[in-house]
């Protein structure tokens, strides 16, 4: 009963309050996702890991349908939001497991912000911090989060995004191409359990 009612577990509110950032990445102020997300969006603090396995592929999952923003699109393992008074290395820890049941040691790449808008019914602007890390487990999914999961080859991955780029999240097709650019070194490494360095908070922008 305790794994069940984990997986059905209210995780994120629209009235959880964010931090507002600026473009160098400076907290000036705090707002509720909701309206963080209505209209253009306002910038705002946010985070994206990639978990891989021992096989050297990604977990991928499928955004639940009740989302506001790409419901049902693919994307990257996990991603959301640090809260008011929330520490980076807090915020990803908690959702890692509140969204996937795992755990894992994650290791920062870089951030940088996009923007991108959902029809008339939102958009996404954020100031996104990358992560990578391993699992030698399956996801155990909360199902108001996640619709779908999967792991996938790289290349396979590849393929996919580009014969059907719209079944993915505008956010997760940034990170990965510029993962498969300037990070293979540093995932070969965290695949083969080598030690890695994770970058500074200062981390460069592509």
């Amino acid at each position: 009963m305790a794994e069940l009612a984990k997986r059905d577990a209210i995780v994120s509110s629209e009235a959880e309050q964010l931090i507002l950032v600026n473009g160098d990445d400076q907290p000036i102020g705090f707002l509720d996702k909701a309206g963080c997300h209505d209209g253009e969006g306002i910038l705002h603090r946010a985070f994206s890991l990639f978990i891989f396995d021992a096989q050297g592929r990604v977990l991928l999952q499928q955004r639940a349908t009740g989302k506001r923003l790409w419901p049902g699109y693919w994307s990257n393992s996990c991603c959301s939001h640090p809260r008011r008074h929330e520490t980076m290395d807090e915020a990803v820890e908690r959702r890692l497991e509140e969204e996937l049941g795992m755990r894992s040691e994650l290791r920062f790449l870089y951030k940088f912000s996009y923007h991108a808008t959902f029809h008339d019914l939102g958009a996404e602007h954020e100031l996104c911090w990358v992560y990578i890390g391993s699992a030698k487990e399956d996801p155990v999914v909360n199902c108001n989060e996640i619709s779908a999961w999967r792991w996938i080859a790289p290349e396979d991955l590849d393929a996919e995004l580009t014969t059907e780029p719209g079944a993915f999240t505008p956010w997760f097709k940034l990170e990965w191409s510029h993962l498969r650019s300037e990070y293979t070194e540093q995932i070969d490494r965290l695949v083969d359990g080598s030690p890695i360095e994770s970058a500074g908070a200062d981390g460069g922008q592509p």
